[in-house]
């Protein structure tokens, strides 16, 4: 079996710049080759429109884009692509939709089979264990919260630490995952704004222009610079 590579990208818009502009370096050095991209337009209700975009800016890298939304056979369009781009948009919808056209196992087994794949957040929160450390409304309810298993973590992209300089009384982020650490073992990665995770085989990086924080259930939070290896986090019992 080949390994896995995945690029899991927090944000795809950075503040002061465009659509991909502050990953596509990353992501055109990732995809190599590859030509032919196969783009999951799901998360976002006006499917034809996002796909609009993704090929515009992906083929200001080079690579041609075909839309899973406009497929007669999603499920042969999965078996034959060269690579994987999951957009970001409201992670309930995506998932749901990947439930009712029963795309998981397939995507799943491809990606095993060494097809690479990128995802921006929500497309990032779909490749952990589940996605029950999104950010976003439960919009509408997909059959269970179980995604595709990709990684053996889950990710809370567009991470925010604690401003002690806030009035807001709500729950940080960080509470919230301590909340979720309270119920469940997955590790959990937040990518801050421009962070991302580069996974090839046992190895994975941070890549991007800003750090992540890993939170383990009954530990403290580390954070890891661009740069840092967080390869522990595929192997079976993460430190």
């Amino acid at each position: 079996m080949m390994s896995k590579r995945l690029l899991l990208i927090s944000n795809s818009t950075q503040f002061g710049s465009g659509y991909l502009d502050h990953c596509a370096a990353e992501m055109q050095d990732f995809l190599g080759a590859a030509g032919r991209i196969l783009f999951v337009p799901f998360a976002l209700h006006d499917r034809a429109a996002y796909a609009d975009r993704a090929r515009a800016r992906l083929a200001r890298l080079g690579y041609d884009v075909d839309s899973l939304h406009e497929a007669e056979n999603p499920k042969e369009a999965v078996r034959l692509a060269r690579a994987f781009f999951i957009g970001g948009g409201n992670t309930f919808r995506l998932l749901d939709a990947l439930y009712e056209l029963d795309l998981l196992g397939t995507i799943r087994l491809r990606v095993e089979e060494g097809v690479p794949y990128v995802g921006t957040s929500a497309g990032s929160n779909v490749a952990c264990v589940t996605i029950k450390t999104t950010n976003d409304m439960p919009i509408v309810q997909p059959p269970s919260f179980d995604a595709l298993g990709l990684v053996p973590f889950n990710i809370n992209p567009h991470y925010l630490d604690p401003d002690p300089r806030s009035t807001q009384q709500g729950e940080t982020r960080e509470d919230r995952i301590r909340e979720f650490h309270e119920v469940n073992d997955p590790v959990v990665v937040g990518l801050r704004e421009g962070a991302m995770l580069r996974i090839e085989g046992p190895h994975a990086l941070v890549k991007g222009s800003a750090g992540v924080r890993v939170f383990a259930r009954d530990q403290s939070p580390v954070d890891y610079p661009p740069g840092a290896s967080l390869d522990f986090l595929l192997s079976p019992e993460p430190a």
